[in-house]
């Protein structure tokens, strides 16, 4: 298997977009994580917080999602 590194800013840059993508239509996403997960504990605005706080973590957040501005 080769080795395959992420750049850290490449990483946080993604779980971004991600957690930005969320945002774009709650409703259908919302849905759709519920229905693959299979319980209401785990819903959109977990998922929006562990990408917010794993984007922070490496560096590539200011932390405003987290702890406001």
């Amino acid at each position: 298997m080769p080795d395959v590194k992420l750049d850290t800013a490449d990483a946080a840059e993604m779980l971004q977009f991600l957690s930005q993508w969320l945002d774009r239509d709650p409703g259908r996403l919302g849905a759709s994580l519920a229905e693959f997960v299979g319980h209401p504990a785990y819903c959109l605005d977990e998922l929006h917080g562990d990408l917010e706080r794993f984007a922070f973590f490496p560096g590539g957040s200011d932390g405003e999602q987290l702890f406001g501005p």
